[in-house]
């Protein structure tokens, strides 16, 4: 169990970790931890904030360090699958036309574009984000991250190959599924019972968000690829980033 939480953090981070082997053995409940990693991105965002608001920075600064952290702790491995989906997306191809854009190892336009776009209305709404906004969305990494999990041990995938089918091959389905359920539950009774409207909104939009990845996965890709895990997670958190901010203020 110790070494597929090391796992997790070695491959959905970029946290110094003891090296770990890549076998079904310790991926079998590596994925009962990625909600961990949102909780450590969680806690160094509100650990951060209330350290650079309390010695008196500007709320731009504030913004441009809160913005880039969670790429910083993850090391962009979602915003790389984000970028891939959005060229493959915008590709208005086959199915098989869009899973072999995703495994293309260079970007497209689309890909610059989507990112550019993403990362300033992130960093809006981090600006406009009061504290209730930002300490509420702060509990949303988890939530991403516990249905993201889920979805791999749940959705189907595209390719019977990568990443995403290894982890989810090698997992003890039923316990995983459990698990990532309990937490997303307990995370979500946190914050509607800790930020109150502010909060179930957050909770409403990542599930809402589930949904649609869902829907399009299937449509679009015949399933899901950890390509498509990267580009739900960071749609689920730039959906329940906005919701904190317009709610918690």
């Amino acid at each position: 169990m110790l070494n597929s939480f090391f796992m997790a953090l070695s491959m959905f981070s970029k946290l110094p970790v003891p090296e770990i082997d890549f076998d079904k053995a310790n991926m079998k409940y590596a994925l009962c931890f990625f909600p961990v990693i949102g909780l450590i991105i969680g806690f160094f965002q509100c650990l951060i904030y209330t350290f650079l608001k309390y010695a008196g920075f500007g709320d731009l600064f504030v913004a441009c360090i809160i913005t880039v952290l969670p790429v910083l702790i993850t090391g962009g491995i979602h915003i790389d699958g984000f970028m891939d989906t959005s060229d493959a997306r915008k590709s208005y191809g086959s199915k098989e036309k869009k899973l072999k854009i995703l495994s293309d190892p260079h970007i497209g336009a689309f890909s610059v574009i989507s990112i550019i776009v993403y990362m300033i209305v992130y960093f809006g709404a981090v600006y406009q984000a009061g504290p209730k906004g930002i300490f509420a969305f702060a509990k949303c990494f988890i939530l991403s991250r516990a249905l993201s999990g889920f979805a791999a041990v749940t959705f189907k995938c595209a390719k019977k190959e990568g990443l995403l089918f290894t982890f989810a091959d090698s997992a003890d389905v039923e316990f995983t599924r459990s698990v990532l359920v309990a937490i997303f539950v307990l995370t979500a009774l946190w914050l509607i019972l800790k930020d109150g409207k502010c909060g179930f909104v957050c909770v409403l939009s990542t599930l809402c968000v589930f949904g649609y990845y869902r829907y399009f996965s299937y449509n679009e890709f015949g399933g899901i690829t950890g390509d498509l895990e990267g580009y739900f997670l960071q749609i689920c958190e730039l959906a329940a980033l906005l919701c904190a901010t317009v709610f918690g203020r």
